[in-house]
């Protein structure tokens, strides 16, 4: 019997197998989660569509990951992939100037609840997901297909129909920029996640966040701020709240995202797009 046929009827099964590791493929390319789940229906709805002209002269994976990676460089090629504006609730501080200019400002974070049975560590890193986003669609593509998920050079040829030449050149230069472009400390281990460690750092956070809430953004008003504990990127975040000043209610206000090296904390994301929360399982508003 043929692959094919075997397969057919468990589609839906099959599908939801890869549906995780497909979704983080396609944010570590385009760098949005809302992105992804948009592009991982369009492959598996492309796959379901196709699978009677599938051969077998590939895996499964490989093959949803051929279908997964062309939309997404698409993307990529078809969107101006410009900046948006998040206005803050009313009443709110401007916050201060950012100190890392470079990064992309499209970029959103990763629910580690979306990780589970994922091996992830270092490729889904902030510092990592934002380096990839400067390199060209193909290096980027390139780069994680041989690094991160070690297809062979002659299986990413074939998903990108180009040259195993063409590949390995492309893989030369990302590895190139990737390595320019590493910030100073961010190649420092990691403390695992819910280690004593990293328990530690955290704690450490939330007593230093007291005194910068008190200044800068919230003006002395740290009474009106909300932390709600979460993670992204395989690192600690907070889903950032801001109290109502005439009702008991507290608005999303942006996520952050703590980066931590050895027995430090050495970057601070904030995202202004509270549309991600869904993402995260938080709720747009809490009340007192």
């Amino acid at each position: 019997m043929s692959e094919e046929l075997f397969l057919r009827p468990r589609f839906e099964e099959i599908a939801d197998g890869y549906r995780a590791e497909l979704l983080l493929h396609c944010y570590r390319i385009v760098g949005s989660v809302q992105d992804a789940e948009d592009l991982v229906q369009e492959t598996l709805t492309a796959a379901w569509r196709s699978f009677d002209r599938f051969e077998g002269r590939s895996s499964v994976r490989t093959w949803l990951y051929r279908i997964a990676t062309n939309p997404c460089l698409n993307a990529l090629r078809d969107q101006g992939r410009r900046p948006q504006e998040f206005a803050p609730p009313e009443g709110t501080p401007e916050p201060p100037t950012p100190t890392r200019l470079s990064e992309p400002l499209w970029l959103e974070p990763y629910p580690d609840v979306l990780l589970e049975g994922l091996e992830t560590r270092e490729a889904i890193g902030l510092a990592f997901v934002a380096a990839l986003q400067r390199l060209p669609p193909r290096q980027r593509a390139v780069l994680v297909l041989r690094d991160v998920l070690g297809f062979r050079a002659r299986e990413v040829a074939e998903m990108l129909d180009v040259t195993e030449v063409s590949v390995n050149r492309s893989l030369q230069r990302a590895r190139r920029t990737i390595d320019q472009t590493a910030a100073p400390g961010e190649r420092d281990v990691t403390p695992a996640p819910d280690s004593p460690e990293e328990r530690a750092l955290v704690a450490r956070f939330v007593d230093a966040i007291a005194s910068f809430l008190s200044i800068v953004p919230g003006g002395g008003a740290l009474d009106r701020f909300r932390l709600v504990p979460t993670r992204a990127n395989g690192q600690p975040a907070f889903g950032c709240y801001l109290r109502d000043a005439h009702t008991p209610i507290a608005h999303a206000y942006g996520l952050m995202v703590l980066t931590l090296a050895g027995d430090r904390v050495v970057a601070i994301t904030g995202f202004p797009d509270t549309s991600v929360f869904r993402a995260f399982g938080l709720p747009r508003t809490l009340t007192d």
